[in-house]
């Protein structure tokens, strides 16, 4: 038997006994500093407000911005899960507003060099997700690492941050230019949505989104969709500084109502994803595919 039919066969068993899976959205970024980790969060947060089950996995193994944003210290992570046996709940820390978030701490660097026997575990925890959370929020590197790219080669939902500075523009194109070189890439199964943040305006953000897509659709022939902007506003400058999300801290203020849009946004479209929705343990499963294991 192949690696590939024995990681089918391990999905298949553990995804028996769960039912609906859950909604998987990968935020990234070409650099740093553009605030991916503000989106995640606040994302976060407004799709709680609407009744949703939200859960934020910290894959930004270098930096702990999650935890530092909430103001949260988690006592484990992801790899006390793995190599220490502990369950999916224990080391899922509680944040603002009923808000999960997991940390993946020096766990995620491995993901993919793991044997049989813990994969197994792991899917049988990542799984579990499906049933605790609506919706699983993928906080990434920023930049184009190898890590970045096993997880959007694995995601199915994409949303990218940028902003209106060239270098930011630039490193956004590298970022998708990079991911479709990928031979793991499936573009007929993965939507590419870009939200435009810190602009003085819609326009602005449009213009740039405008801007990034001709180059794309001209060179790699992507398809990608603008779903938002986030404009600047120093009510998110204060949030930050404060280790409090501005849709709690000032829920009436700029960002925080654009926010709201851009959740209401993605929200509309969740009815169009059920036939794309894998889950967590389908995301990690499309991470470890042709991954070598014992």
């Amino acid at each position: 038997m192949d690696q590939a039919t024995q990681l089918r066969n391990i999905i298949k068993a553990n995804s028996v006994n769960y039912g609906p899976k859950a909604r998987v959205l990968t935020v990234t970024s070409g650099k740093g500093g553009v605030g991916k980790s503000n989106v995640s969060i606040n994302l976060a947060v407004k799709f709680s407000k609407m009744g949703k089950k939200v859960v934020i996995l910290d894959a930004d193994f270098g930096l702990a911005n999650i935890e530092v944003m909430f103001g949260a210290i988690p006592k484990y992570n992801l790899a006390d899960l793995i190599y220490k046996g502990m369950g999916i709940k224990d080391i899922i820390t509680e944040g603002p507003d009923g808000v999960g978030f997991i940390s993946g701490g020096s766990g995620i660097a491995g993901l993919t060099n793991l044997g049989k026997d813990y994969i197994n575990y792991l899917i049988q925890n990542l799984a579990q997700l499906d049933t605790l959370y609506d919706v699983i929020i993928i906080d990434t590197g920023a930049g184009i690492s190898d890590a970045v790219l096993e997880f959007l080669v694995a995601s199915r939902e994409i949303l990218l941050v940028t902003t209106p500075e060239p270098t930011s523009i630039t490193d956004s194109y590298s970022l998708l230019k990079a991911l479709n070189r990928d031979s793991r890439f499936n573009r007929e199964m993965t939507e590419v949505k870009i939200i435009a943040n810190k602009t003085e305006n819609f326009e602005e953000g449009k213009q740039l989104y405008t801007k990034l897509s001709t180059v794309v659709s001209r060179y790699l022939k992507l398809p990608m969709k603008f779903v938002g902007v986030i404009p600047n506003d120093s009510q998110l400058v204060k949030a930050v500084m404060q280790q409090s999300p501005v849709s709690i801290s000032a829920p009436n203020s700029r960002a925080s109502l654009a926010f709201d849009d851009l959740a209401k946004t993605l929200m509309s479209e969740d009815g169009q994803m059920v036939t794309t929705k894998h889950g967590m343990a389908g995301f990690f499963a499309s991470m470890v595919k042709g991954k070598r294991f014992t």
